[in-house]
């Protein structure tokens, strides 16, 4: 006898094995009793037939409540109408920690209640699957990058000054002085890059929004890259390869996952660069003859972004947008009118995904930007400094793990993508 997980069930065929693992569903009919028994790796049915057992053992398998932990120990075959499929013929239990009252059960469920109770929920076969999903999805993008020439830079958490607007700024007390959770690691980055080249950064990045939308969080995961010697074509490449290796890697390992929740692959399986270009006054102009009131001066806002692409099979990058929507530290085109930047929208209503642009590298220019927009000198003095000693053309951008996971698991709600959600009402458990 051997020990094994259910995800290496198919080499133990005709062989007994010994399964641990959790009572995620049970049925029973006569004689029989049918359980789903998950592990982490995966889920399979056991078969607990009244004749092959003792009684105690049968009567156990009768009591035992689900989210119950056990020991099962059996004989591992073929699904007789599945090829492929296998099931445990079990011959033995042994419980391990009982779960008296588990308080998820079949019925509906509000969003409240489950999120109450995330910390079981998670628990739950959809959102097993979103989390496997979501750490692929995580490899996936360090693979690309390595394979592309990054490095990881890790960058600080607790910052002295804001990267995409102080109206957003976490702010925490630093021994008697202000300090701020980090909205990005881009800055630091954009040091990294003189000694690096190709550079990136993954972690958690907060945002102070008092927003109750579906697409936002206040503590989420975001990857920056930045790169030296580096034009805007090239940085949306760079993206838009990205995002192909993404749903690549998604679609080889999780079909079965993909089909617990019910998500047509067929979209994901289109994705191929290049992807659609369109200016910011382009895109506008489309929206307003699908009936958006948008200005050519604003921003794109959720609904803008859901049908400007509920007509195409590929993502949308949006460049060019009027300078004064966009950050301190994007570069201008020549007639300085327009951020040399895009934003990536993503199809099926999932929305901006990835924001970027070229940034500006020169020293007078930024020094000026910096006062224009009432920062403080000072605080960004160590960030000029990567302009006055060896300046390159560089450009970067960010990618949200959250709204990247929700697309390729098509979860239209952002707070099942991340295992524990914070959001502007909830910050428990």
């Amino acid at each position: 006898m051997s020990k094994t997980t259910i995800s290496q069930i198919h080499d133990h065929k005709d062989q007994e094995v010994t399964l641990k693992g959790w009572l995620s569903n049970k049925r029973s009919s006569g004689k029989l009793h049918f359980w789903e028994l998950r592990d982490g790796s995966g889920f399979i049915q056991c078969i607990i037939y009244q004749d092959n057992v003792s009684a105690d053992v049968f009567e156990l398998g009768n009591k035992i409540t689900l989210e119950s932990s056990v020991e099962v120990t059996g004989m591992v075959a073929e699904h007789p109408k599945k090829p492929g499929n296998f099931e445990l013929q079990v011959k033995n239990l042994v419980l391990v920690g009982d779960s008296p009252d588990y308080p998820i059960g079949k019925k509906e469920h509000g969003p409240d209640f489950l999120l109450d109770h995330r910390h079981l929920w998670l628990r739950s076969k959809k959102q097993w699957a979103i989390q496997r999903i979501r750490n692929t999805v995580i490899n996936a993008i360090f693979e690309y990058l390595n394979n592309e020439g990054f490095i990881k830079i890790d960058t600080p958490i607790i910052t002295p000054n804001a990267c995409e607007g102080t109206t957003t700024l976490f702010e925490i007390d630093y021994f008697d002085n202000p300090a701020y959770l980090t909205q990005s690691g881009q800055l630091y980055l954009e040091a990294a890059i003189a000694a690096h080249g190709r550079v990136f950064d993954f972690g958690p990045v907060f945002r102070a929004e008092k927003s109750k939308t579906r697409r936002h969080l206040t503590e989420f995961w975001m990857m920056d890259a930045e790169m030296a010697f580096c034009t805007l074509e090239e940085n949306l490449e760079i993206q838009e390869n990205l995002i192909c290796h993404i749903a690549k890697k998604v679609l080889e390992k999780h079909r079965g996952d993909l089909e617990i929740l019910e998500r047509d692959p067929a979209p994901l399986e289109k994705l191929k660069a290049p992807f659609i270009h369109m200016t910011h006054s382009e895109a506008v102009a489309e929206l307003n003859k699908k009936g958006s009131d948008i200005k050519i001066t604003e921003d794109l806002g959720g609904d803008d972004e859901t049908l400007l692409t509920e007509d195409k099979d590929l993502p949308v990058f949006i460049t060019h947008w009027p300078k004064d929507i966009k950050s301190f530290y994007m570069k201008r085109d020549e007639n300085d009118k327009y951020a040399l930047c895009a934003d990536l929208i993503a199809i099926e209503g999932f929305g901006e995904i990835i924001g970027g642009s070229q940034r500006e590298d020169d020293y007078d220019e930024l020094l000026k930007r910096i006062k224009e927009h009432k920062l403080s000198v000072e605080d960004f003095q160590w960030y000029l400094d990567t302009r006055k000693y060896g300046s390159t053309p560089h450009g970067g951008f960010g990618i949200g793990l959250e709204r990247t996971v929700g697309w390729m698991c098509g979860t239209k709600h952002i707070r099942e993508t991340i295992p524990f959600p914070r959001m502007l009402n909830r910050m428990r458990p």
